[in-house]
Formats: C-alpha cells, sequence, structure tokens
C-alpha cells in the first residue's frame, strides 16, 4: 500500500520530512541531487534553530563531523571530507543506482542499526 502525501503541519521530524521527500523525490529535490537534498535539510537545521526547536537532526553539525556522516565512513572504511551528499552520490554512479534511491536505502540502514543500538 502507498503512503498518501502529508500536509507539512502533519509532519513531526526530518524522518517525517524525508518520508514525504521519498514520497516523491522529483517534486521536492530538483533534479534529485543529493547536493539539493543536503542543502535543503541544512535549511531545514537551520530553522530549527532559529525558532528554538530541539530535535534530532544528523545531517549536519556546524564545526564538526555529523553523525551520518561518521555513519557511513564507518560504513565505507574511511574517513572524507567531501560530506555524505557527495560520498553517496559517487557510490552511485559506481554502482549504476540513482543516488537518491542510495540515500534512501543507507538512511533505513542507518536508521536501523540505531534503532537497534538503543534497544
Amino acid at each position: 500500500m502507498t503512503q498518501a502525501p502529508r500536509q507539512l503541519h502533519e509532519l513531526h521530524d526530518v524522518y517525517d520530512f524525508l518520508d514525504e521527500i521519498r514520497l516523491r523525490p522529483g517534486i521536492w529535490v530538483r533534479w534529485r541531487s543529493l547536493q539539493h537534498l543536503d542543502s535543503m535539510l541544512i535549511g531545514y537545521h537551520a530553522a530549527m534553530c532559529v525558532h528554538g526547536v530541539d530535535e534530532d537532526f544528523p545531517f549536519w553539525t556546524p564545526g564538526a563531523v555529523s553523525p551520518f556522516d561518521q555513519w557511513l565512513w564507518h560504513r565505507n572504511g574511511y574517513e572524507s571530507s567531501l560530506g555524505w551528499a557527495t560520498e553517496i552520490e559517487r557510490e552511485a554512479e559506481t554502482a549504476g543506482t540513482p543516488a537518491i534511491e542510495l540515500f534512501f536505502r543507507l538512511l533505513d540502514q542507518y536508521r536501523a542499526e540505531r534503532r537497534d543500538a538503543v534497544r
């Protein structure tokens, strides 16, 4: 069963937001580019900070390495200064798969591992 799109006011966190993007990536992300998604998520985080919202946000940490970058480094077996969007786009190109699809597969893995770690 396909999930119906929700209105922005119905979303609770960045993961809900990303679930909406997953439903219709072509509407949300220009050219399905992870660079554009990364910029959008940085804007999301900036808005959270401006409005004093405290939320788990693993995609960008000003002045530090983000949790998602650290997870990706561990998964790939090396560190990179390029950031998660560029690294995933490179991996997708090598694998011949759309980068946005690879991002969502990796996001699912990241979230599953974090849930397992909490248990």
